[in-house]
């Protein structure tokens, strides 16, 4: 048995260093690249359509309910859903958009609930002695909410970025179920025409996709988000974890 997970292991390694798996437009490169516009793209138009709200459900306190629904979402399998959704293009599309926009639409639904949480929580916990502050200053509440609340919650909502983007990444990966490229690809070529090496191949890809995404995410929070920030976030950490030792002590 340890032979045999020897000689796999030798030949994903042969697989993800042929030089020609690497070229072509079935080759890494351009299915990494693929991977990563899909991703994008859906992350950009969940974002665009998720902070907006999130951010102003956060500062108005109203409509709450949205969030409940968008977390109900959360629920849905993604590869169902992915189904249904082609079915419902593909007689009304042609072309590669009649699998790419299915993909992309559902992407989408998938990432809007951990943006929408991040930017409604990180409002919402605003230090409210900030936020009277800003108004007593004579701030009116769109300045309060894009001058003080929004760079106040920039890590929750960093968080829900994150959390979006692995989200994506990882669904993006079962869209080849439905004719659309990616990494994914070689996870369904690979089972169809049992070569193992090459499904393992793809997963290990989508997983340093993954890595790397989230950890260049990481960077952009850290000089994005003021250091007080952070410090004041560690200090809650601190404090909370002080509680509950106290708390188990009692």
């Amino acid at each position: 048995m340890a032979t045999g997970g020897v000689l796999m292991i030798g030949s994903v390694w042969r697989w993800l260093t042929d030089g020609a798996n690497w070229q072509g437009d079935t080759g890494i490169t351009h299915r990494l690249l693929e991977h990563l516009q899909y991703s994008g793209e859906s992350l950009l138009i969940a974002a665009l359509i998720a902070l907006p709200i999130g951010a102003l459900i956060g500062h108005t306190g109203k409509g709450k309910w949205i969030i409940a629904v968008a977390n109900a979402f959360r629920a849905i399998p993604s590869l169902g859903l992915l189904f249904v959704v082609a079915m419902w293009f593909v007689s009304r599309l042609t072309g590669d958009s009649a699998y790419l926009v299915p993909t992309i639409i559902v992407l989408v639904i998938l990432a809007i609930p951990p943006l929408l949480a991040g930017a409604y929580s990180g409002v919402s916990e605003v230090d409210p002695a900030a936020r009277d502050a800003a108004y007593g200053m004579g701030m009116s509440g769109r300045q309060v909410l894009t001058g003080v609340e929004v760079p106040c919650a920039l890590p929750l909502i960093f968080s829900g970025v994150r959390s979006a983007a692995l989200q994506i990444i990882a669904t993006a990966t079962i869209a080849a179920a439905i004719s659309v490229g990616g990494l994914g690809r070689y996870l369904i070529d690979g089972l169809a025409n049992s070569d193992y090496a090459q499904m393992a191949g793809g997963a290990i890809l989508v997983t340093a996709l993954a890595l790397v995404v989230d950890g260049v995410l990481a960077v952009i929070q850290q000089l994005s988000v003021p250091g007080g920030l952070h410090a004041t976030g560690e200090s809650r950490r601190k404090q909370r974890t002080a509680a509950a030792e106290s708390a188990h002590a009692a």
